[in-house]
């Protein structure tokens, strides 16, 4: 046998199946590894960069046991509805108004929905959220309280779950639905049909609209992003830590998991990835610009 491959003089292997050759069908010659890749489009992290991308998972958490320490409050007493609606109201209106200048500042391409139709969605929700109120107060009395609260927490975990971290504005129906279920059932069990209001006005705050604006922030300011964050992550361990310590220890310790120790696990893990490509891979078939098959 030649050195190129060949069984006799003028006799070469050939990759083809289309003709009869003097070989077996499983020959290969010592070219067959010429065409070895590996690890052909592996992206390589870095370890900060992948932390600001975990940071948006942590302020998820953290938007979640904030949620939860409100909800407490009120229901402890120690926070009015009337306070609630008044500061949902103004964090509305400054997250409009940021949201607003970031899309004109950064997009000005971008036809934004106007002023009209945005109060109009405001002023449908809030009219239905109101009038429903009575019935979503008593919507779970013939449950039991470990029932509603074991609902509550199974969807809130499968709101943090479904939540498309990627690219969440607006948020997926899956997340926001489960995270609105939940908001009924802990509203439900308020003392009365104006506190069910404002902690679903809230929950529509958290759940919907904040997404939206910390994407936008994403995509346009990542410093002030990766800053935001922080601050979101902080107030949920001291919210929760002021009716429960060992609360507030868990989240810091899924916020020190996430945000720190996966992220360094991921890095170290990409040295050892080896992915090998060449001509045994499966045939794969493309549309040139001419709408020709190659």
């Amino acid at each position: 046998m030649g050195p190129d491959g060949a069984l006799g003089p003028g006799v070469p292997w050939r990759k083809v199946l289309w003709e009869s050759q003097p070989f077996p069908d499983n020959y290969v010659d010592h070219r067959f590894l010429e065409e070895l890749r590996r690890n052909e489009g592996v992206q390589q992290y870095h370890y900060w960069s992948v932390v600001k991308e975990a940071g948006f998972v942590g302020q998820q958490l953290s938007c979640v046991a904030i949620f939860i320490t409100l909800w407490l409050y009120m229901e402890q007493g120690l926070l009015t509805p009337e306070v609630l609606l008044w500061t949902s109201l103004v964090c509305s209106l400054l997250g409009y108004g940021l949201h607003q200048v970031l899309t004109s500042q950064f997009e000005p391409s971008s036809e934004p929905r106007t002023h009209l139709a945005d109060l109009q969605s405001a002023a449908i929700f809030l009219s239905f959220t109101f009038g429903f109120s009575p019935v979503l107060k008593t919507l779970t009395e013939s449950v039991s309280t470990d029932t509603v609260y074991a609902m509550s927490a199974i969807m809130l975990l499968a709101h943090l779950v479904s939540f498309p971290y990627p690219q969440p504005s607006p948020p997926g129906s899956l997340s926001l639905n489960a995270a609105l279920f939940a908001s009924v059932c802990l509203a439900s069990r308020l003392p009365g049909t104006l506190h069910t209001f404002a902690m679903l006005s809230c929950a529509l705050l958290v759940f919907a609209l904040w997404p939206c604006l910390l994407q936008r922030m994403r995509e346009n300011t990542p410093r002030q992003f990766t800053g935001v964050c922080v601050v979101v992550c902080i107030g949920g361990v001291a919210g929760l830590g002021s009716q429960t310590l060992g609360g507030a220890l868990l989240l810091s310790l899924a916020l020190v998991s996430v945000t720190l120790l996966c992220p360094l696990l991921l890095v170290r893990l990409q040295r050892h990835k080896d992915n090998i490509h060449g001509p045994w891979d499966e045939a794969e078939i493309h549309e040139d610009l001419n709408g020709f098959l190659r």
